[in-house]
């Protein structure tokens, strides 16, 4: 065995003290072909300060090869030494066969630094040097990708000819940029010829996504199914599931979905109002209620939930309930105009008039052009007894819909008290 091999044997055994003395015997005796498998070999293992030794011993000897001072640059690079393996690259002019690896490195250190239009530069630069090499068109994807301009990266995705470069699958990209591009039909090909060779669910979700934003909900709610049945922990699936069935009219399986993502998802507020909404939908108003209340405790100024609740509230005749809600959520810093007309209604039930006037009041600086308000507000205004004010209430949804018989009569009978 020789001393690379038992350097190894003892790095990997732990045995560092023994590994560093078989390094400095290396470095003492070894050929400069030995010496550069060391190097090779010990950046691999992630000893790249002593890779660096080794390079930088070759590289004295060699300065003419441009490739020991790239590998140098990949290591200083390794070990977040930015200034250094700048400067090694620097040296690698583009005459070098070695020039566009140095670009490639150069544009990802430009990139760890936040300077993305530098490395854009150095990318095409090493482009330009060698437009067949299907790394360098990877590289320049996978960086159009990430700053979001897809049409520039599925020119270069398309160009590649392999199926998956560095654990990337490119169908799967190519489905991802046209998708994120608005391009929802052309992305489902590439999602399907992905999901050929693993149905992962990270890519089952995606194309799940693609095909329900498609309008293709029937497939986006088979894809969702699969999903939740190689992962229900998948929570993010059962939202969409429930849409997707939602949208094909298929209430029941909706409501079934939502309530399956709860149980699994006891903390997603927008879920419990999703299930809410479709309890409504099958007219469990019970259910719904628990719903409600469930997203409000999980969130107390969640106002989605609570303007919803408040109606069915007050459609039931709890107006203490619905104060109550009103009361909470305002606690919590939150507010919304609905709330005046709400607590008119509810003061309004509780037969507490006074209060029911002064919050009519408040939302009709809000609701003075809404008609349901107003029907509300000035119904509320006859019964007591406010005939001038329930005359201008009423005479706002006369010129809404003139033709409005209840309306009519009303403000005859006003005109003549």
């Amino acid at each position: 065995m020789n001393q690379i091999d038992q350097m190894i044997d003892h790095l990997h055994a732990g045995s560092l003290e023994e590994a560093m003395q078989l390094f400095q015997e290396i470095k003492r005796t070894a050929t400069d072909e030995e010496k550069y498998d060391a190097a090779e070999a010990l950046f691999g293992l992630g000893f790249q300060e002593k890779s660096i030794e080794l390079y930088e011993d070759l590289i004295e000897l060699y300065p003419e090869e441009t490739e020991l001072i790239v590998l140098k640059a990949e290591a200083h690079a390794e070990l977040d030494q930015i200034e250094e393996a700048m400067e090694c690259l620097e040296k690698i002019t583009e005459t070098s066969e070695f020039f566009s690896r140095a670009m490639l490195l150069s544009a990802d250190l430009y990139h760890m630094q936040g300077l993305h239009e530098v490395s854009e530069q150095k990318l095409l630069k090493a482009y330009e040097t060698d437009k067949s090499e299907e790394v360098i068109q990877f590289a320049l994807a996978e960086f159009y990708i990430q700053q979001g301009r897809f049409l520039e990266a599925i020119r270069y995705y398309k160009m590649l000819t392999e199926s998956e470069i560095a654990g990337v699958v490119i169908s799967k990209r190519l489905g991802e940029c046209y998708s994120a591009g608005g391009s929802f039909e052309e992305a489902l090909p590439y999602y399907e010829e992905a999901l050929e060779n693993e149905r992962d669910a990270e890519t089952l979700f995606q194309y799940g996504f693609t095909a329900y934003q498609a309008g293709h909900h029937l497939t986006a709610a088979e894809v969702f199914e699969e999903l939740i049945e190689l992962d229900p922990e998948y929570n993010s699936a059962y939202k969409l599931l429930a849409h997707s069935y939602e949208h094909e009219e298929e209430i029941s399986l909706a409501l079934e979905a939502a309530e399956k993502g709860v149980s699994h998802d006891p903390f997603n507020k927008e879920l419990f109002l999703t299930a809410a909404k479709l309890a409504l939908k099958s007219a469990d108003e019970a259910k719904a209620e628990t719903f409600l209340r469930e997203a409000i405790a999980i969130d107390p100024d969640y106002l989605e939930a609570a303007l919803i609740l408040n109606k069915i509230l007050l459609r039931q005749e709890k107006p203490d309930e619905c104060l109550d809600i009103i009361h909470t959520v305002r606690e919590s810093g939150e507010d919304d105009p609905q709330f005046l007309w709400d607590a008119a209604k509810a003061f309004e039930l509780k037969e507490e008039f006074s209060e029911a006037a002064e919050e009519y009041k408040k939302a009709y600086v809000v609701y003075n052009d809404h008609t349901d308000f107003l029907q509300d507000y000035g119904n509320f205004l006859l019964e007591e007894g406010r005939q001038q004010e329930a005359l201008e209430v009423y005479l706002k949804l006369s010129d809404r819909d003139p033709a409005n018989e209840e309306w009519q009569m009303n403000i005859e009978h006003l005109r003549q008290e």
